[in-house]
């Protein structure tokens, strides 16, 4: 259930990380950007080993982030030599049963993503799928930025709930809550 402690443990401090971010970003355009390189970093991590403090976690992860793009943009790369038929993979090596079992998540996510208003619609594949800024969609859309912003919110709790089985706040904080107190008293 990595999905649902993502979702009570991370998600909630989208805003302080976004501040945080807008304060340290050399660029104030690459801090939605760097905001989900974070996501994607604390996701990995935690799927091989839950951290303890999630919010410091994520914060450390954000620190870390910015500080890795700050020395990678003072290397200036001559050639790319790497040869790019090492990152093909033979579809023949994904098992069956992960076969079917990603066509069903697919299948519910994209039922989820379908079953959305034309505005939660819209709002998520402009900011999660083409990655536009919150002000480009905004633009785009004619929305204002907080319109934008909670037809997200609502797009991506309904988005998760297809596809982790969860309704409510309440119903998934409970869940990861129980399963956390039978890990350290089961």
């Amino acid at each position: 259930m990595l999905g649902a402690w993502f979702i009570t443990e991370i998600l909630p401090h989208e805003a302080a990380l976004t501040r945080y971010l807008g304060r340290v970003c050399p660029n104030s355009s690459d801090v939605l950007d760097v905001r989900q390189d974070v996501y994607v970093r604390v996701y990995e991590s935690a799927a091989r080993e839950r951290p303890r403090s999630p919010k410091a976690f994520l914060f450390v992860t954000a620190r870390n982030l910015l500080a890795d793009r700050v020395r990678r943009s003072r290397v200036v790369s001559i050639a790319y030599t790497q040869d790019l038929d090492i990152l093909n993979v033979l579809i023949d090596e994904i098992s069956p049963e992960h076969r079917l079992s990603a066509r069903q998540e697919l299948q519910r996510l994209t039922q989820a993503f379908d079953s959305l208003s034309d505005e939660c619609r819209s709002v998520v594949w402009l900011r999660r799928v083409e990655g536009l800024s919150q002000r480009d969609a905004a633009r785009r859309l004619g929305m204002l930025e907080g319109t934008l912003e909670s037809h997200l919110c609502r797009g991506l709790c309904a988005l998760a709930k297809a596809v982790f089985g969860y309704g409510s706040r309440k119903e998934m904080q409970g869940s990861s809550r129980g399963s956390e107190h039978e890990t350290e008293h089961g």
